[in-house]
């Protein structure tokens, strides 16, 4: 999938499960779906040309560079005895769930130790890295979000309790990532390090006839215009809305 259909499936898919993660507030459930947006597009970081790489510069640039030597590393000691010979760079380590959970977890673990700016240094991140995919459409909402969360909060101090649901949305937008490359036609072994016959990096994928090519017609005019509809459908109080509007125009007949 191309970086803005990733970020856009990551924001419904933020939607979607922020009640799971226990936020039913309108501006901490459009902070959650923003984080989960902004970080649906980091696994790309193992490819240097990517939004993620490209992001911060030389920051970015030098994060990539390393996750390129371990995923690179850690493919020529795990594969198995069936995995294609390739680099193991771009769609392997950063593409696993494995890797979602533990950068979730440290993301817990760090912004629990580091403390509110370390939170909100992670919470901007994730929201420019959104806006500057998306735009106004999840850029405004999530700094909306976000400020809504801070006025209402006395500042900084709502940050406190936020850790554990950040975690969530780091690791829910690192994973909604994979799936939305396993129904393209590479695939993606988001199952490392389950040997499947014979893969350690099995690319898991629906069947040819479901699968697309990214950046191509499908995506760009039947998935991604989809998911917009949707990531207005789930604002919420969206659906609210419309149901009223649509018994006024059934009255009002």
């Amino acid at each position: 999938m191309m970086g803005r259909t990733h970020a856009l499936t990551g924001w419904c898919a933020g939607l979607a499960a922020a009640p799971l993660a226990g936020l039913a507030g309108g501006p901490q459930v459009l902070v959650f779906a923003a984080t989960t947006a902004g970080f649906a597009l980091l696994p790309d970081l193992d490819h240097p040309g990517a939004t993620a790489s490209r992001f911060l510069g030389p920051v970015t640039g030098g994060i990539s560079r390393v996750l390129r030597w371990s995923s690179r590393r850690l493919y020529a000691m795990t594969k198995g005895p069936r995995d294609e010979h390739c680099s193991g760079e771009h769609r392997h380590l950063s593409h696993t769930v494995l890797f979602a959970l533990l950068l979730g977890a440290l993301t817990a673990v760090g912004t629990a130790a580091g403390g509110r700016w370390v939170v909100l240094g992670v919470l901007v991140f994730g929201l420019l890295l959104a806006d500057h995919v998306l735009g106004d459409l999840v850029g405004v909402a999530g700094a909306a979000g976000l400020a809504g969360l801070m006025v209402n909060g006395g500042g900084l101090e709502t940050l406190d309790g936020v850790q554990v649901w950040l975690g969530i949305a780091v690791a829910l937008g690192c994973v909604v990532h994979d799936l939305g490359d396993a129904v393209t036609e590479s695939g993606c072994p988001f199952l490392f390090p389950l040997l499947i016959a014979g893969e350690t990096w099995y690319e898991i994928r629906p069947p040819r006839w479901l699968r697309f090519r990214t950046g191509k017609t499908f995506e760009s005019r039947i998935v991604f215009p989809v998911f917009v509809v949707l990531a207005v459908v789930l604002v919420p109080g969206v659906m609210e809305a419309m149901r009223h509007l649509a018994l006024d125009e059934l009255f009002a007949t």
